[in-house]
């Protein structure tokens, strides 16, 4: 009698970020963690030596084998599986180097990315963002969780590098780190808008501002009236009385723009044509809706007018 016989596909942890981010750090310290001790044996590539080096002692301590990649070209999967064959490791953990281009990376059939983090080393951010973006957006676009590190002497711009990370991953969890543990700084005083307004009046800034915000701090926005400029979709999918207003953002270049928006309960939402430009002043309510899967910010118009079109059609994250 013939069976299948069922692939085991062995976890593979990724860790990205540019020479001197802070991953050999955080790698050093998730071994030494009890939820990482489990049985079997960790195969650890560094793919970039920086100035930290890893402890000799705590690799054996963790059963950790630690092979270099010096050159882009050796990170192949002929050489992983070769890796896997002479190791046989039952979890992987990849220190990437940031400069190498992350979309071309292939892995063996048998590995499979169980978490991708990426860790910013926050006093070199903004250099980064400005002349690496593309590399540094492949990197965070698939990441749940993103650590920027020695923050204590740029708090004031943390407000916009978390802008920066949520136009290109929304779901990510942000984590700031200072010397002395994790910043919880609250952004709301960054605000470019008056949350006590009896209107909050969003203009291209601002709305960009109001979407990201909503992803993260929905209850500081629930039952206030807001009001901003937007372009329509109506996605065919979506129930009757409901579309969407939003506008085109760019997240990452120009090349790599997306439609940004939430649902909108409006009983008129059926005479409403796509990209059709109108002014909506409505209300934040926080409901569940199936296209969000879950609870989100479900806008409930009080008034949907036309527009003109915006001198900036697009706005930037920047």
């Amino acid at each position: 009698m013939f069976g299948r016989r069922e692939k085991v596909m062995k976890p593979v942890f990724m860790i990205n970020g540019f020479l001197e981010s802070g991953k050999t750090e955080f790698i050093n310290y998730t071994l030494g963690q009890p939820y990482f001790k489990t049985k079997g044996r960790t195969l650890l590539i560094v793919c970039e030596e920086g100035e930290v080096e890893y402890d000799p002692n705590l690799l054996v301590k963790t059963a950790t084998d630690m092979v270099v990649i010096e050159d882009e070209e050796d990170f192949n999967v002929d050489k992983l599986m070769s890796l896997e064959y002479t190791y046989k490791p039952e979890r992987i953990i990849i220190e990437w180097n940031g400069v190498w281009n992350y979309k071309d990376m292939k892995l063996p059939s048998v590995w499979q990315i169980e978490q991708q983090i990426t860790t910013i080393d926050a006093s070199t951010f903004v250099t980064y963002y400005s002349n690496m973006r593309s590399l540094l957006a492949e990197m965070i676009r698939k990441s749940e969780m993103i650590i920027f590190n020695r923050c204590d002497d740029v708090v004031d711009e943390l407000p916009g590098f978390k802008r920066n990370i949520k136009a290109v991953n929304q779901s990510a969890d942000i984590i700031f780190e200072g010397k002395d543990g994790e910043i919880n700084t609250i952004f709301e005083d960054d605000l470019p808008f008056d949350l006590n307004a009896p209107v909050i009046e969003l203009d291209n800034n601002g709305y960009g501002i109001w979407y990201i915000d909503s992803l993260d701090n929905l209850d500081r926005y629930v039952g206030k009236t807001i009001c901003f400029t937007a372009m329509v979709l109506v996605p065919e999918e979506f129930p009757k009385g409901y579309f969407i207003p939003g506008r085109m953002a760019m997240t990452c270049c120009a090349d790599d723009m997306a439609f940004i928006g939430f649902a909108c309960e409006y009983e008129d939402a059926d005479k409403l044509k796509d990209k059709q430009w109108v002014k909506v002043t409505a209300k934040v309510a926080k409901e569940y809706f199936v296209e969000y899967q879950g609870e989100g910010p479900v806008l409930k118009a009080i008034s949907v007018e036309n527009a003109t079109k915006p001198k900036e059609e697009v706005i930037s994250f920047n």
